[in-house]
C-alpha cells in the first residue's frame, strides 16, 4: 500500500487525519490510536494476550516519526512509542473505525474498565 497523501495531527493533538489518494479524509482520535495500537505491549504475541487499554480518553499525540516508507511511530503524551503504524493499518483503523470503537467500549464494560484516567 502506498504511504498516504496527508498525515495531519490537530491543534489540539487528540486527531490524526489520514487521507489516502482517492479517498476521503479519515480522522482517527489519539485514544483510538493509543487504545489499538500494533506494539506488542497491546496486542500480545497471540491473540490471548492482547490486552485491554483503559484510562487513555485524554490522551494526545506527542509526535509522529516516518519509519522507512510503510509506516509511522506514534508517540503519546502517555509515554507510549512502540507501535510501528502501517499504512495497511492505518487504512483498516479509518475503514473499520466505528466497528472497532464499539468492539473496544464492548470490552471495556465486559472487563468493568473505563475510559477515564485513574484519579
Amino acid at each position: 500500500m502506498k504511504a498516504p497523501e496527508e498525515l495531519r495531527v490537530s491543534k489540539d493533538r487528540r486527531l490524526l487525519t489520514v487521507r489516502f489518494s482517492g479517498e476521503a479524509p479519515m480522522p482517527l482520535s489519539a485514544e483510538m490510536l493509543r487504545v489499538l495500537s500494533p506494539s506488542a505491549e497491546v496486542q500480545g504475541h497471540s491473540p490471548d494476550e492482547r490486552v485491554t487499554v483503559p484510562g487513555k480518553r485524554n490522551v494526545a499525540i506527542a509526535g509522529i516519526e516516518p519509519v522507512g516508507n510503510y509506516a509511522v511511530r506514534i508517540i503519546f503524551d502517555d509515554g507510549h512509542q512502540t507501535g510501528l503504524y502501517s499504512w495497511t493499518y492505518l487504512a483498516r483503523l479509518g475503514r473499520e473505525r466505528d466497528a472497532l470503537w464499539q468492539d473496544y467500549l464492548r470490552e471495556l464494560e465486559e472487563k468493568g474498565l473505563n475510559r477515564d484516567p485513574l484519579s
